[in-house]
C-alpha cells in the first residue's frame, strides 16, 4: 500500500513537472468555467405562448422530443420562432438543420449590432470596445456560412457545416482540444489545427463526399495547465458533445468521430453509442480517461504520434486527478494504429499528403475493414500490414 502511494505521489509530481514548463505545456493558464445550461433566451422561449402549445424545454426536452415538435409545425410557424427565438432555434439539438441555419443567421446579425454599439459607447472602457469591435468584426464573418450552433457566452462556441448533412452519403464530426473557441476556431495561422481547417481538409481528401462539421462546442482549456490535466471541462463537453450527436444522428445516421488532443478525452467520456457513431478517432491524445478501447461502445482508430509533437512528453497517468490514463496509442489499448507518416507537430496530422489524413478519408468513407491491429497471428499479418502499423 505505502508503494504504490510513493509511486502515485511520483507520477503526480511528473505530471506537475510536465506543466511546468515540458515543451508546449504552460505553468499557468486561465481557469475556466465551462458554459452549461440551455441556450441563452430559454426563459422567453418556454414563456412563449403565441402559437398556442407549450415549447419544448432547451433544458430537458430530449432532441427527439424537439424533432417531433418541429415535425408538426407548418413552415410559417417555424420560422416564426426562429425570427422571435433565434439563439434558441439555432441551438436546440433535434431542431431542422435548414432552420438553424437561419436561425444563427439571425442571431449573428443580432450580436454583431450589439457589439458594434457596445464598441462606440463612451461608457465603455477602451479595452472593452476593442474586444466589442473584435466579436463584431468576427460575426460579420460567419455571414452566410453554414452555422449549426452559436453560442456567444463565455469565449463563444460555434458550429460550422462543411458539405450537405442532409444529401451526403456518409457525416463526420470534428472535437478540437484546447485553445480553441468562436474566435480561434478557424484561425489562419494554423490551418489544419483548428476544427475548421481539419473539417475542410477531412471534405476535400474524401472527394467532398462527407459532410464534416467543425464542431466547438464545448468550453475547451486555456493553454496547457491544470484545466488540460484534469477531466472537469472533458466531461462538461462530453455531455454537449452526447446531445449534440443525438439531435445529428437521426438526421445523417451514424457518424465517423475525430477527437484531437484534450477533445480525445471529451470523446471518450461522451463513450457515443453505435446509433450515433460508426468510428471514433483520436490524434494527438493526451489520453481518454478511459481504461481501455473496450470501455467504448464504437471501435476507435488511434493516429501514430508523430516524433515531433510534444504531446508525447505527457506522463500517461491518471493520479490524484491529474493526467488522462493510458496511452490510446500503445498496443495493450486495444485501438486499431492509422499511420501518420508526413506529418508534423502536434497540429499537423490533417495535413495533404500525410499518411494520417488518407487514413482519415478512409474511415468517413467506411472503406476501412475492422481488423484488429492488437492481433499479432500470422493469419491476419498481411491483410494487417496493409491497415496497420504497430506503435512500438
Amino acid at each position: 500500500m505505502a508503494g504504490r502511494f510513493r509511486r502515485g505521489l511520483a507520477a503526480a509530481a511528473a505530471v506537475a513537472a510536465v506543466l511546468a514548463g515540458t515543451g508546449g505545456w504552460a505553468a499557468a493558464a486561465d481557469s475556466q468555467t465551462p458554459v452549461t445550461g440551455p441556450p441563452q433566451g430559454s426563459a422567453a422561449w418556454v414563456a412563449d405562448n403565441a402559437l398556442g402549445v407549450r415549447l419544448p424545454d432547451p433544458a430537458e426536452a430530449p432532441p427527439a422530443e424537439v424533432a417531433r415538435f418541429f415535425a408538426g409545425l407548418t413552415t410559417a410557424q417555424r420560422d416564426a420562432l426562429a425570427a422571435r427565438h433565434p439563439l434558441v432555434v439555432g441551438n436546440l439539438d433535434g431542431a431542422p438543420i435548414e432552420l438553424r441555419y437561419r436561425a444563427n443567421a439571425l442571431a449573428l446579425a443580432e450580436e454583431r449590432r450589439h457589439e458594434l454599439a457596445r464598441a462606440t459607447d463612451p461608457a465603455v472602457s477602451p479595452h472593452r470596445q476593442r474586444a466589442a469591435a473584435e466579436r463584431a468584426a468576427r460575426y460579420a464573418s460567419l455571414a452566410g456560412r453554414q452555422v449549426l450552433a452559436f453560442d456567444p457566452r463565455g469565449r463563444g462556441q460555434i458550429a460550422e457545416v462543411y458539405g450537405d448533412l442532409t444529401t451526403a452519403a456518409r457525416t463526420a464530426v470534428v472535437v478540437p482540444g484546447s485553445d480553441v473557441d468562436l474566435m480561434t476556431f478557424d484561425r489562419t495561422t494554423d490551418p489544419y489545427g483548428t476544427p475548421a481547417g481539419m473539417a475542410r481538409s477531412l471534405r476535400q481528401a474524401t472527394g467532398d463526399q462527407v459532410a464534416v462539421v467543425a464542431w466547438a462546442g464545448y468550453t475547451t482549456p486555456v493553454g496547457v495547465g491544470i484545466d488540460a490535466a484534469t477531466a472537469g471541462l472533458a466531461r462538461s463537453g462530453a455531455a454537449r458533445l452526447n446531445r449534440f450527436l443525438s439531435g445529428l444522428a437521426p438526421v445523417t445516421g451514424p457518424l465517423a468521430l475525430f477527437c484531437h488532443s484534450y477533445g480525445s478525452a471529451v470523446c471518450g467520456l461522451a463513450d457515443p453509442s453505435p446509433e450515433q457513431v460508426f468510428d471514433m478517432v483520436v490524434l494527438g491524445s493526451p489520453g481518454m480517461d478511459i481504461p481501455d478501447a473496450r470501455a467504448l461502445r464504437v471501435p476507435l482508430w488511434a493516429t501514430e504520434r508523430n516524433p515531433t509533437d510534444w504531446i508525447g512528453d505527457v506522463p500517461h497517468v491518471s493520479v490524484l486527478g491529474l493526467g488522462h490514463g493510458a496511452d490510446p496509442t500503445a498496443p495493450g489499448f486495444g485501438a486499431r494504429v492509422i499511420p501518420s507518416a508526413g506529418s508534423h507537430g502536434h497540429s499537423g496530422y490533417f495535413a495533404p499528403g500525410t499518411a494520417s489524413l488518407a487514413g482519415y478519408a478512409a474511415v468517413a468513407l467506411g472503406e476501412r475493414s475492422p481488423v484488429d491491429c492488437t492481433d499479432r497471428s500470422s493469419r491476419n499479418r498481411t491483410q494487417q500490414s496493409q491497415e496497420c502499423r504497430d506503435v512500438r
